[in-house]
């Protein structure tokens, strides 16, 4: 039997493959991205390719890219390309993973975070759902290697929800000390079946509100995408429910369908709801906020979580 070749999108998403197509609706003026061409782009490219490094940018079709990479910003994705989750949104390639999880990636991607000179980096992952502790141990070991590396560069990561592990997967990444611990709910709580078959709203949820309990200095941040066929009700339901579990940073970016196979696009978010949203948000005691239709988790991240850092000192300042 060959092997998978996962630019082919029937291989990358092999239980998609029998799904219906659903239209792809042109996209507004207010979306479009210019294709990446610049020289810093290419450098970046260039030492994730020495480095034989995975990058969510890559795999999930990331509009923003071109911008990100042209400022020597790529999230790092770990423990291989293959996601053990078949989330009818996302573009990473799906099924049983063929390898183990490499234990020198942690320093590969410590040494590139160092030759990219890196202020902020973004570590996210697949789900590796067959993995007992669903790789916590790994993302500690990576944070633990950028910190030896690059002991000034703040770590952000976006962590799959260790649905099937012990409460201590998660006392372990956090036990590493990253600056932000991220984990997207993605959607409304009425959309999980079908835009998130294994997960569980409630659970994500609840892991966020244990990092806190975990460590009170933490950060914490979480995003959700619009356009899946959610109303404006269900969001501030959600910005309810993230406050209630103290997370400091809410994004909202539009989902962009990235096959025929995938969910289809409800609609396009006019760039005033989503002023709408942030403003709401900040209302509700959000330290941060980000929400535009081209928003993305890591998204201009390290200029993020200074903005972050100041808001708790102000913050703080006033109590």
């Amino acid at each position: 039997m060959s092997p998978r070749d996962l630019k082919i999108p029937e291989q990358r998403h092999p239980e998609k493959a029998r799904r219906p197509d659903n239209p792809q609706p042109r996209k507004p003026d207010w979306i479009r991205v210019k294709a990446p061409t610049s020289e810093g782009y290419k450098q970046t490219r260039d030492i994730m390719r020495e480095h034989k490094l995975v990058t969510v940018c890559e795999e999930a079709g990331c509009p923003n890219a071109g911008e990100c990479w042209s400022q020597g910003h790529a999230t790092m994705m770990i423990m291989g390309e293959v996601c053990t989750r078949a989330c009818t949104f996302c573009n990473i390639a799906t099924g049983k993973p063929p390898e183990d999880l490499d234990v020198f990636e942690p320093g590969r991607v410590a040494d590139a975070v160092a030759k990219l000179g890196l202020n902020h980096v973004v570590v996210t992952s697949v789900d590796r759902d067959d993995i007992e502790d669903g790789g916590a141990q790994h993302f500690a070991q990576t944070i633990r290697a950028i910190r030896h590396r690059s002991p000034e560069t703040t770590i952000e990561v976006l962590t799959p929800d260790f649905i099937r592990c012990g409460p201590e997967a998660l006392e372990v990444v956090v036990a590493a000390r990253p600056d932000v611990f991220n984990h997207n709910l993605e959607t409304v709580p009425g959309l999980y079946p079908e835009v998130r078959p294994g997960a569980r709203y409630f659970h994500s949820l609840r892991l966020l509100q244990r990092v806190k309990e975990l460590d009170p200095t933490m950060f914490t941040k979480s995003g959700i995408m619009v356009g899946l066929g959610e109303d404006r009700q269900a969001v501030m339901q959600v910005m309810e429910d993230m406050r209630a579990a103290d997370i400091d940073f809410l994004t909202i970016g539009q989902y962009l369908q990235p096959t025929p196979k995938h969910h289809a696009v409800d609609r396009f978010v006019h760039p005033d709801e989503f002023a709408a949203y942030e403003k709401a948000a900040f209302g509700k005691g959000f330290l941060m906020v980000s929400a535009s239709p081209l928003t993305r988790s890591s998204y201009h991240a390290g200029d993020d979580f200074a903005k972050l850092r100041d808001a708790r000192f102000a913050k703080l300042g006033k109590a």
